[in-house]
């Protein structure tokens, strides 16, 4: 969506380390916004974007006005079912909708071999890889790790919504799920809630901190209570009022 930093740019770098033709595209897609998000404000620094892309090995950025994409009001949509009924998707309903509407809108227009995907989203990589699996979409994703600042915290765009002591704080996020994973893998803890209570922990000692949720789930993005073998510990949180989401993933 624009208001690229060091994460895009590493996706961008790696997809053009590994293909011929690379397309970035830019959009701020308003279907995946709810009435009280922050479409409006969203950061749009076209000039920057386009220098990052060109720096980074892209031969063609994409860069469609709303009534490109929507030029008359949308009727047909991806839904995603239960992938989508958690984590993120209980707190913003219609956001994958409208992640995968738009995704399958650029995958139609653009006709890619592959298309990258930051692990900072991994709902939505998640919800992405099934689309293109049950849609036929003749496409690879490629899953790219989480790019995070020396202090830990994932970079992204809403990052520089956070005031000085907001950003100082927000580190929380990931000494949370780190804290989880350790009693998953070190203490050997399988039960899913005592896993949890570490992270919550750590959380609520942070007063700038509101948590929203934070869960330990499945591939198919269901919460367990039992752990066994691979799974992802997410959380999102506000910090004032700047949503902030992270994982990490675990195995017992």
């Amino acid at each position: 969506m624009g208001a690229l930093h060091a994460a895009h740019a590493a996706l961008i770098k790696q997809a053009s380390n590994e293909n011929d033709f690379v397309v970035v595209s830019i959009f701020v897609n308003p279907l995946q916004f709810g009435p009280s998000e922050d479409y409006l404000r969203y950061p749009r620094p076209l000039d920057k974007d386009l220098e990052i892309c060109e720096r980074m090995g892209a031969a063609l950025a994409f860069v469609p006005r709303v009534e490109d994409l929507y030029a008359a009001p949308q009727q047909a949509f991806v839904e995603v079912g239960r992938l989508a009924e958690h984590l993120c998707g209980a707190f913003r309903p219609g956001h994958f909708r409208g992640v995968a509407t738009v995704v399958a809108k650029l995958f139609n227009i653009v006709q890619p071999d592959r298309a990258y995907f930051g692990e900072k989203d991994y709902q939505q990589l998640q919800i992405i890889r099934r689309m293109v699996q049950d849609l036929n979409f003749p496409l690879e994703i490629v899953p790219v790790p989480t790019i995070r600042d020396a202090d830990g915290l994932a970079l992204s765009s809403r990052n520089a919504y956070l005031a000085a002591p907001e950003r100082a704080a927000a580190p929380v996020l990931q000494r949370a799920l780190q804290s989880v994973r350790r009693v998953i893998e070190d203490e050997r803890c399988a039960d899913a809630s005592v896993a949890k209570s570490y992270g919550l922990r750590v959380l609520e000692a942070e007063p700038l901190v509101r948590v929203e949720y934070l869960e330990i789930v499945d591939a198919d993005m269901q919460p367990v209570q039992q752990i066994k073998g691979e799974v992802r510990i997410a959380a999102a949180i506000y910090v004032g009022k700047t949503r902030l989401i992270d994982n990490v993933g675990a195995s017992l």
